[in-house]
């Protein structure tokens, strides 16, 4: 038997998308002429784009920057058209001497932890780049320091903020799919390991992990934001480096290969809490566009996620839901939705307006420790070649 298609003409297709729409309920107020006193941590590239978003809110004065690299602070806000910025070669120096509200922590992966814990010491809301940590005994010393000073701690899952990702919880959490008792997700590119903006990406001093925690993180977070965060129980994890250690990979820098440290493939089994397992896939370099869609399988329907040919956090077209009507299998169109103009502006907004609130955090650690889990579970698992359990100690 044939499935229908049920298009958004068609009544019981307006009864099905009519399930998913927003709750249009308001946020507690925000103070808009509260102004805060920000610092960031780490002057690379991906701080470039938290200082844009920063230098867009009327209610933020970025005062203080840090850098382990003599003169990179300096040039990285005079590059901004920033003057007065007081800069530091040490996160503590900058902590120490500043009186401020809060910190973006743009490091490298391998000093997430450190900085992120003495800000939080020094009573200073952290909004920490992803991923959270490179190994899950970081992350719950994170989550501790987090828990003893109170303070607001978020990570930086901007993707969290676009619409279709919401949707894709909506649908999940109404119900339509039933009982959700397996997933397939990942993602990666054909050719796109980091590393334009140098090695810091590629090298294990630096980076820690490779695309598992740079763009697996991301493709985890979708599917485990929209089932609920459920606990991992075990992890059959591989992962390898068949293309960044190779040097013909690199057309301009074959000493880049020399460098690699890290991993450029990662894919895993993954047992969660309510019987649901995760079949996963990341890559940063592949043979292949993609590495297929997302699939997430109820009891009582299916829905299918579009890959995109450079996994970037976000769906590749319209989703499609698989279910059972009046005896008869039917498929609904889940229409792309606009996003705003930057998820990025959302992360930066989302976290101050947390900040002045007193929360919670719009990505809130105790899930993210979750995903830095699964990661470091994959991890351990390729390292010894058998599953191992994922034991997550308590956040006291």
């Amino acid at each position: 038997m044939s499935a229908r298609r049920v298009t958004s003409r068609d009544q019981a297709g307006d009864a099905i998308l009519d399930l998913f729409k927003r709750d249009t309920t308001q946020d507690a107020p925000v103070d808009p002429t509260q102004r805060l006193r920000v610092g960031i941590i780490g002057t690379g590239w991906i701080a470039a784009a938290h200082l844009q978003s920063y230098l867009a809110m009327p209610d933020v004065d970025v005062v203080a920057g840090a850098d382990l690299v003599p003169g990179k602070a300096d040039a990285f806000f005079k590059a901004h058209g920033l003057e007065g910025v007081r800069t530091y070669l040490s996160h503590k120096d900058m902590l120490d001497n500043e009186e401020l509200d809060a910190v973006s922590v743009c490091t490298y992966n391998t000093t997430h932890a450190e900085c992120t814990i003495y800000a939080l010491e020094k009573g200073v809301h952290v909004l920490l780049e992803k991923p959270m940590t490179v190994t899950l005994d970081e992350a719950v010393a994170v989550c501790r320091a987090e828990k003893r000073s109170g303070k607001v701690l978020s990570i930086g899952f901007q993707p969290r903020f676009d619409p279709n990702m919401r949707k894709i919880k909506e649908i999940v959490q109404s119900g339509l799919l039933g009982e959700v008792y397996y997933i397939q997700t990942g993602g990666g590119r054909r050719k796109g390991i980091p590393v334009p903006f140098g090695t810091s990406f590629i090298e294990k001093d630096t980076a820690g992990i490779g695309a598992v925690g740079d763009i697996g993180c991301y493709s985890l977070d979708m599917v485990l934001n929209a089932i609920g965060y459920p606990k991992p129980l075990t992890v059959t994890g591989v992962t390898s480096a068949y293309f960044g250690t190779n040097p013909g990979y690199y057309r301009h820098h074959p000493e880049y290969a020399e460098k690699f440290g890290v991993d450029d493939f990662a894919a895993a089994f993954i047992r969660l809490e309510g019987g649901i397992t995760v079949d996963f896939r990341i890559a940063w370099a592949m043979h292949m566009d993609t590495s297929g869609d997302t699939l997430i399988l109820g009891t009582k329907g299916g829905l299918r996620i579009p890959s995109t040919e450079c996994w970037n956090g976000t769906v590749g077209g319209a989703m499609k839901l698989y279910f059972d009507a009046a005896g008869s299998p039917m498929e609904a169109e889940v229409p792309i939705l606009e996003s705003p103009p930057s998820l990025f502006d959302l992360k930066i907004r989302t976290f101050l307006d947390a900040v002045k609130t007193g929360g919670p955090a719009p990505v809130p650690s105790s899930e993210i420790l979750y995903n830095q889990a699964i990661i470091d579970a994959i991890c351990k698992s390729s390292k010894l070649g058998r599953e191992v359990e994922v034991v997550i100690p308590e956040i006291d």
